[in-house]
């Protein structure tokens, strides 16, 4: 893939997974299977992992190369697939990367391990990595170096390391204003979390989002994507003001489990997974099913 091709296929709703697990704490590979062809039906153009929805944390690095390889396998070309490294060490992550592109992937999401980095060696690990798959940096990997070496970072890697092709935004909005004015014109850029981060970084360069709405009801997140296509300001702020921010106010602050734990209860309420994750995560229990489904109900979302 050249430059453009990673810019058409991240612009609109892109997908991030969540990893689902049995209530044996193994992995749902059916489950999977059912989540990337929802998501492709769905019209997405890009399927990802990420150390944090896909819950890297509870993963081992040999289960994640397995899943890596599977979801290629799925996905088969019908979509553009990043695969996701661990924080991991360059050395490792660079060797994982190589595995990930014989595999099938056609990029990989990276961040290196956030502990008293500096600007060069930030450069050096995404130079190193780069050099062995295409790569998007997870913006909230820049953090160790604070915000003005973070940017610088973004202006060395834009100019001198050309295997880095995009970001996804998860560090916040006075870095990415300035970062997107600095890399857009040659990386793909998109939003993390929810429209609303999309929609802070539209005016000074971004491409599409990662959606929560594509993985299980997926004309909200079209509905959103036409409006910003139409350049319908109003009718995208409709859509956040009735639809994003409801939900994720519910989601975040209603369960003990949390909001992760509500996502993955979303799918298993649509018929994709299951919503169990491994322990010692929580899950949703049934009474919360219950209010999750109800709240769902009136929002005419079920």
């Amino acid at each position: 893939m050249n430059r453009d091709d990673f810019r058409h296929h991240i612009t609109g709703p892109v997908v991030s997974i969540n990893t689902p697990f049995l209530q044996n704490d193994d992995l749902d590979y059916p489950g999977l299977r059912n989540f990337i062809e929802f998501a492709i039906d769905a019209g997405v153009g890009t399927i990802l992992f990420t150390p944090g929805d896909s819950l890297y944390a509870v993963l081992t690095e040999a289960e994640i190369a397995e899943l890596t390889a599977f979801t290629a396998r799925v996905i088969d070309r019908r979509a553009m697939f990043i695969a996701g490294a661990g924080i991991w060490s360059t050395r490792q992550t660079a060797a994982f990367a190589r595995y990930a592109i014989d595999a099938g992937a056609h990029a990989m999401i990276v961040a290196p391990a956030a502990r008293e980095m500096t600007v060069e060696e930030l450069v050096t690990y995404y130079k190193t990595v780069s050099d062995q798959i295409p790569c998007f940096i997870l913006s909230a990997g820049l953090a160790s170096v604070g915000l003005q070496g973070a940017l610088k970072t973004v202006e060395i890697l834009v100019d001198k390391v050309p295997g880095i092709v995009g970001m996804k935004e998860d560090y916040g909005p006075d870095f990415i204003r300035k970062a997107c004015l600095v890399a857009h014109k040659k990386w793909a850029l998109f939003a993390g979390g929810q429209k609303q981060t999309h929609m802070d970084m539209l005016p000074y360069g971004c491409d599409g989002y990662m959606s929560t709405f594509v993985k299980f009801k997926p004309e909200i997140a079209h509905t959103y994507w036409s409006a910003i296509e139409d350049n319908d300001m109003n009718k995208a702020v409709a859509v956040i003001e009735n639809y994003d921010m409801p939900l994720f106010q519910y989601l975040y602050s209603t369960f003990p489990a949390g909001g992760d734990a509500g996502q993955h209860a979303l799918l298993e309420l649509f018929g994709i997974c299951g919503r169990w994750r491994r322990k010692p995560l929580p899950d949703l229990t049934d009474e919360d099913m219950e209010k999750l489904k109800a709240f769902l109900v009136e929002m005419s979302l079920i």
